[in-house]
């Protein structure tokens, strides 16, 4: 006899100690990926108001939504991120498919709507491309508060024009939908990056500073100094501040096309009334940007502050094998954004209850009320039944659980007379109505 047959003799199914050998024997303590997180019913009034928010302001700047695959071939973002950038070398998910070719899980949202806006010419079909997205993007890091290894962006990216005015208009964009969210404590911060023409010029400039202060910098500083030195100026490790206080900057070393087109962001900021601190050190994580570089931030998430970062990358849509295309974007964390929301009090504690809860007294009633629940549904209406066969007392308890707005008891006195009583869950109040007409009983409470 097997161990499963066995175990089933000496502990009935209903058992719970036969589930528990069960599940032990055979490892069905199946548990969510370290780094992942289920986003239970509870919470998900968070994420619908955030996503409400954000739908809503997207449309306000008449930007289109785009969804793309959540996986894509690794050379799109090996390319347009950077081989040496640490998302490619240490936390992107890679494997190989059954065919043998290298598919990733996407890091970030930017490089697969470029190569979406690519491969549909979406640039042949509109001078200027306006499109956001929201969804999951997949990182191997360590995982912390707010910093999952599934974990959830929205972002939006505009393609055709190299206007300091888009810079702006995609400044404004997150910093509106946090507004919309009560998230108000935020701070802007801008730089610029350079281009083709003064960045290289600069690196070598800074390497060599760099290379004065070799021994003071952290290991990891030292392994970008080869690879990517102006990674080392975005360090948060006190050693490298330290090391790095007197190094140039390339903000003050931009040609005069990107100083012109830097000075151009600040001013539009000025007209919008939008505060802003400039830093030097702000060079973000992704090798593709040029000119203009900006972050959000919020004290209420402590050390790890970002909330939404960007900037210009007018190359990279060509570096990708399209037409020379400027173009400029942000990303914004949204587990970040619910728990500042969460942090500051601005949350939706949880989803409205039904409008209505039908109670049914008999096996007759419970099949009317479900013929008329559904009826009621299609219209629009938020119903809840019972499925339990619970008593009245208990079906009352249901529905003050789960905060019902009305309730009405249906029983066969009411089904003869064709009237119920509706009662008003929040005031105790009763009123005797028409079942034909609970539709406009509902609309007038």
């Amino acid at each position: 006899m097997t161990w499963f047959a066995a175990s089933r003799a000496r502990y009935p199914p209903s058992h719970i100690r036969y589930a528990t050998l069960f599940r032990r024997q055979f490892n069905l303590n199946i548990r969510s990926i370290r780094g992942t997180k289920d986003i239970l019913p509870v919470e998900s009034p968070l994420w619908q108001a955030a996503e409400e928010a954000i739908n809503q302001v997207m449309v306000a700047y008449n930007y289109q939504e785009i969804r793309t695959p959540i996986f894509e071939q690794t050379t799109l973002f090996s390319r347009s991120i950077g081989e040496h950038t640490d998302i490619v070398s240490k936390e992107m998910y890679t494997f190989l498919d059954r065919s043998e070719e290298s598919i990733t899980l996407r890091p970030e949202g930017t490089a697969s709507v470029l190569r979406a806006y690519i491969q549909n010419n979406l640039g042949e079909q509109s001078p200027l491309s306006k499109l956001y997205y929201a969804g999951p993007m997949f990182r191997q890091e360590r995982p912390q508060a707010g910093r999952l290894r599934q974990f959830h962006q929205f972002g939006a990216e505009v393609l055709g024009s190299s206007s300091p005015r888009l810079d702006v208009e995609i400044m404004l964009i997150p910093q509106e939908v946090y507004r919309r969210l009560g998230v108000r404590e935020t701070e802007l911060f801008i730089n610029s990056v350079g281009c083709p023409n003064c960045r290289p010029p600069y690196k070598e400039k800074l390497v060599h500073e760099l290379q004065k202060v070799y021994d003071k910098l952290s290991p990891e500083s030292q392994a970008r100094l080869e690879s990517n030195p102006l990674r080392v100026l975005d360090s948060k490790d006190e050693r490298d501040l330290k090391a790095t206080k007197d190094v140039p900057l390339m903000k003050d070393y931009l040609c005069s096309e990107c100083a012109t087109h830097f000075a151009g962001v600040q001013s539009l900021l000025d007209v919008v009334k939008t505060p802003y601190r400039i830093n030097g050190r702000l060079v973000r994580g992704l090798d593709y940007y040029t000119k203009t570089a900006f972050e959000i931030t919020s004290k209420a998430l402590g050390s790890q502050d970002a909330l939404a970062g960007g900037g210009r990358y007018d190359l990279l849509v060509e570096e990708l094998g399209g037409r020379p295309t400027p173009g400029v974007g942000f990303a914004a964390g949204m587990e970040r954004l619910l728990m500042v929301m969460q942090k500051i009090g601005t949350a939706p504690t949880k989803q409205r209850g039904p409008a209505l809860f039908m109670v049914g007294l008999d096996d007759q009633s419970r099949t009317w009320a479900f013929a008329k629940a559904t009826r009621l549904r299609s219209l629009g209406f938020p119903v809840e039944l019972d499925y339990l066969q619970r008593s009245l007392k208990a079906q009352m308890r249901e529905a003050n659980r789960q905060e019902a707005a009305h309730v009405i008891v249906i029983g066969d006195s009411e089904l003869r007379s064709g009237q119920a009583k509706i009662k008003d869950m929040k005031s105790g109040t009763e009123r005797l109505i028409e079942l034909d007409n609970i539709e406009e009983a509902l609309r007038s409470s």
